[in-house]
């Protein structure tokens, strides 16, 4: 495919990995006007004839709860050179929202989600997979923290979601998507190391 000098960058792992952080301190480095990011999370299916309470029990962590058809078209078109407005989804509500966020084309573009490297189309769009692994109890706590503190959720609520679905679906599709990833980060963003040889690289990308 002909496209313009963009580089894709998928970053996966398990949810409360890292990845974010990751993200950020990459972000830190090379400023945000040279880097696109892409949450798969925005693109969760969109489920408005559904009462709250059974979108609420919809397995999240499964990679059909999202549209990741809709992720694959938007990111060709950013490959493409012309800006997207991607989706923007409410984890309260569990439905997306009216307005969306503008992508711009950049040298270098990041997708960032759990599970982002289970789909073959979106996989194969991807320069550098990069998987970021962490401890599953740091993963747990930080992953309570998170939805108790940013998304309203109670402490029993979010331990029956781990039990019944973030666990078993992480152990089903994201841990063994592990073997795609080019670079594996072990200890999620406290690993200087690998991050200053991302940083370097998506530096040398966006001069």
């Amino acid at each position: 495919m002909n496209r313009p000098q963009s580089y894709v960058i998928g970053i996966a792992g398990g949810s409360g990995a890292g990845k974010t952080t990751l993200i950020n301190r990459i972000l830190q480095h090379t400023g945000p006007d040279r880097v696109a990011v892409i949450r798969h999370d925005w693109y969760y299916q969109h489920h408005p004839h559904m009462p709250l309470a059974d979108r609420a029990q919809v397995n999240y962590d499964h990679p059909d709860a999202l549209d990741t058809a809709l992720l694959v078209k938007q990111l060709r078109t950013l490959l493409d050179g012309k800006t997207v407005k991607a989706p923007q989804y409410d984890y309260n509500t569990h439905l997306r929202l009216g307005q969306t966020v503008t992508i711009h084309p950049c040298p270098v573009i990041i997708i960032d989600g759990i599970l982002i490297f289970t789909d073959p189309a979106l996989r194969a769009m991807m320069d550098l997979k990069v998987y970021v692994d962490a401890d599953p109890d740091i993963r747990f706590i930080r992953r309570m923290t998170r939805d108790i503190e940013h998304r309203g959720r109670t402490r029993k609520s979010v331990v029956s979601q781990y039990l019944e679905t973030v666990k078993p679906m992480h152990d089903r599709f994201v841990a063994p998507s592990r073997e795609y990833a080019d670079i594996i980060v072990p200890g999620g963003s406290q690993n200087d190391p690998v991050i200053n040889l991302l940083t370097a690289k998506i530096g040398r990308l966006t001069q």
